[in-house]
């Protein structure tokens, strides 16, 4: 079975084979570097799921033969008092899509108020905690734990409920 996943990103990668390897045995991953044609830090619910989707549709725009494409984008929402962080999963196979949203949780108010100015939360998290490319490691969510949940679990966990529909048959 081949997976095309929607970046480069060796997190999102790895996030997507554990995911996979949760249902399936013979799998394969190619990764392609694709735009989501939304805010580079996407700032509500709604774009960050716009994001995963343009994702997905984008690489099966690149690479044509293969039995899944999965997108992960990450993304904040602030409500009245705080600003959350999370990520959309979506996946793509024969005509059917499954989408799942990762846990969320709540930003520091020095790196949310950092991204409400404009800043990626990568870069605002290597910024406060001193670290160089977190969000090629273990992210927000990892550096906020104490790697009790990085990004890799916080992902893969997003792709397990996103394979839902899949595995499934016969439901939906």
């Amino acid at each position: 079975m081949k997976i095309v996943v929607a970046s480069k990103n060796p997190v999102k990668i790895e996030a997507v084979q554990k995911g996979f390897k949760s249902y399936f045995n013979d799998i394969t991953v190619e990764s392609v570097l694709v735009d989501s044609g939304v805010s580079e830090q996407p700032g509500t619910d709604d774009e960050t799921l716009t994001g995963a989707i343009n994702r997905v549709k984008a690489a099966r725009n690149q690479i044509y033969d293969a039995d899944y494409w999965v997108a992960i984008e990450g993304g904040i929402q602030a409500n009245e008092k705080d600003v959350h962080a999370f990520a959309w999963v979506v996946i793509y196979s024969a005509g059917k899509y499954g989408e799942a949203r990762t846990a969320s949780f709540v930003l520091p108010k020095k790196i949310a108020h950092l991204v409400a100015g404009g800043m990626e939360l990568g870069v605002a998290n290597d910024m406060v905690f001193n670290e160089t490319n977190s969000k090629q490691k273990n992210g927000a969510v990892g550096l906020l734990t104490h790697n009790q949940i990085d990004r890799v679990e916080l992902y893969r966990a997003g792709v397990v409920l996103a394979l839902i529909p899949f595995v499934n048959q016969g439901l939906y």
